[in-house]
């Protein structure tokens, strides 16, 4: 892969200016179908780099209770894979430079198809994809759909994964490797920042692509702990809580605006 898609070119970016990559999470549909686009647009505004979207799944087995009610809320909103495409596509009527993935499960990529999915990722700007459940030895087909569509396929490392599996996601992995800080799901626990130090530096010695750090950031104090050893935070169960609790749209955008600003101004400190 030669060619620079979104999330190559903002890591690029990042990097020139001496910067953190600040990569947020919503579930689709969460909040009402007809939200969705309209808080993507507000993470931006408040600082996001990246967008992750979630996929809501009937069984999402890495979330923790908060997303989890997400996928729930979401499910009944009647969101599905298919949903979310319009939604990325409507997004880029506006956005055409923010990077989007989709995150989800396999279940609803294997029953729309591999290369279906793929195409209709790339129809609909979507950058790359981050499946959850879909281990290594089975990753080599979509891989290799959403390499030759020039869209990145995002991988999970954890506190313990053992060196072989590193070697080998790392040489699947495309965009930027996602490590999750601890053991447990997301929203769970407390950062062992000596962890997280140790560990991204034992990934380094397996690839040169970006890490960005996950599961358990909570505000700008955690996000800039963690990016100090990382190239960027990743932000999820705190945003879906705040879509969950706020009365309205409006009231919902504020308290997207409040934290995202909050984390952005954190991680340029």
């Amino acid at each position: 892969m030669t060619e620079q898609n979104r999330i190559d070119r903002r890591f690029a970016r990042l990097r020139g200016e001496g910067r953190k990559a600040l990569v947020t999470y919503i579930v689709a549909g969460d909040g009402g179908l007809e939200n969705t686009v309209p808080l993507m647009h507000q993470l931006v505004a408040s600082g996001a780099d990246i967008i992750e979207l979630g996929v809501p799944f009937s069984d999402p087995m890495a979330e923790g209770p908060v997303i989890q009610k997400g996928h729930e809320r979401a499910l009944a909103n009647g969101a599905s894979l298919r949903k979310c495409l319009a939604l990325v596509k409507e997004f880029r009527q506006v956005d055409a430079e923010t990077p989007v993935i989709l995150m989800g499960y396999a279940n609803p990529i294997l029953r729309m198809g591999e290369r279906e999915f793929a195409d209709a990722a790339l129809e609909a700007g979507v950058d790359g994809a981050l499946t959850v459940d879909l281990p290594a030895e089975e990753a080599g087909p979509l891989n290799k759909l959403l390499a030759e569509r020039n869209l990145r396929n995002i991988f999970l490392l954890t506190p313990t994964t053992t060196e072989e599996r590193i070697r080998e996601i790392t040489g699947l992995a495309s965009g930027f490797v996602y490590y999750v800080s601890l053991k447990g799901v997301t929203g769970a626990g407390h950062l062992d920042l000596d962890s997280v130090r140790d560990n991204l530096e034992h990934i380094r010695r397996f690839t040169d692509l970006p890490l960005c750090v996950g599961f358990g950031i909570k505000d700008g104090n955690s996000a800039h702990s963690v990016s100090a050893h990382g190239d960027g935070a990743v932000v999820g169960s705190v945003l879906v809580s705040a879509v969950d609790e706020a009365a309205d749209l409006v009231a919902a955008k504020a308290r997207l605006g409040e934290i995202v600003s909050e984390m952005r101004q954190a991680l340029d400190r």
